[in-house]
């Protein structure tokens, strides 16, 4: 689905994925590294239990919400990966506490 373009030393990190390691390009944003990890939905809507993806990946329309170091809510694309990050697609209604 996605391409990355040949960079001359770029350097990978090691995420892990609801707990499934993945080696992803280290200037990535999280939202772009599920992605191009191949998984296409972040989180699901509280009605319905639809599966949402990132869409603008600028930060406005959170639909890129995840859990990312046991903090919950945070917008993927405005988050940068680092090695050893812990991401977890939400499900369901969202924590506010």
């Amino acid at each position: 689905m996605f391409k990355t373009l040949p960079l001359a030393q770029q350097t990978t990190v090691r995420i892990y994925i609801d707990e499934q390691m993945h080696e992803v390009p280290g200037t990535l944003s999280v939202a772009a590294a599920l992605l191009a990890a191949g998984h296409l939905a972040c989180r699901t809507t509280p009605v319905g239990d639809n599966e949402r993806a990132p869409f603008c990946m600028m930060g406005v329309c959170f639909d890129c919400l995840l859990e990312i170091d046991g903090v919950p809510n945070r917008q993927g694309c405005m988050t940068l990966v680092r090695d050893g990050m812990q991401v977890r697609r939400m499900q369901g209604a969202r924590s506010i506490a």
